[in-house]
């Protein structure tokens, strides 16, 4: 998983190329955050960005409850390769049924979550696990010390990562400092069901090289747990 910031890629290219690139290096799920900007900016970023995962077999989350859908048209192959979302979602999405509504939601709120596809939430402590729903899945973070968010923490680390991701009753995301293979391994180690990125990616001098190199290591820590 993919989490963008436009912040993070000043010099580097227009967000949308970054993400593209790193969708070339095989990332397949990203979420489009960028909740600053108004909603007619970030309605136009989605636009952008769902033919480029579309095109991969991949799937764009929406931070927040609004899933920026406005004129979105439904793809057959916008859920392909996702474990995550309900089977009988997927069935009716990859048939072209609906577009796929899919959101990412911070542990404040809203609760219950909106009706949607698939749905995930920010989680970092064993009280957010508890107030879960109806959710698909978490993101546990922060589980390095991270760049992005300087003193955010203090970091699960892949002990008190494994900890959380036993308590979870949904597929655990780790997030969080994640930047090179050997810590992807540790992720999954724990029992994480896959990793998200933001920095490591967003930074990159070349971000589908970066994107590869994490994508092999959860592909191959995955084979291997």
């Amino acid at each position: 998983m993919l989490l963008t910031d436009r912040r993070e890629v000043v010099g580097r290219g227009p967000l949308v190329e970054v993400v593209a690139a790193a969708v070339a290096g095989g990332v397949r799920w990203v979420v489009l955050r960028e909740l600053d900007l108004p909603r007619t900016e970030r309605l136009a970023l989605a636009a952008e960005l769902r033919p480029i995962l579309a095109e991969a077999g991949g799937i764009l989350a929406v931070a927040g409850p609004d899933p920026l859908l406005d004129n979105a048209i439904a793809t057959a192959t916008a859920v392909r390769e996702v474990a995550v979302p309900r089977a009988a979602v997927t069935a009716r999405c990859i048939a072209g049924a609906h577009p796929l509504v899919a959101l990412h939601l911070s542990a404040g709120g809203p609760y219950p979550p909106p009706d949607a596809d698939m749905v995930g939430r920010s989680c970092h402590d064993e009280a957010e696990l508890r107030r879960l729903s109806t959710e698909d899945y978490v993101t546990l973070s922060p589980v390095f010390p991270t760049r992005t968010k300087p003193g955010y923490g203090p970091p699960l680390l892949p002990e008190g990562l494994a900890e959380l991701i036993r308590l979870s009753p949904v597929p655990a995301i780790a997030l969080g400092g994640i930047e090179t293979p050997a810590q992807v391994r540790a992720c999954v180690e724990a029992g994480a069901a896959g990793v998200a990125v933001l920095g490591a990616i967003m930074r990159a001098p070349d971000p589908e090289q970066t994107a590869a190199a994490l994508t092999n290591a959860l592909e191959q820590a995955t084979a291997n747990h």
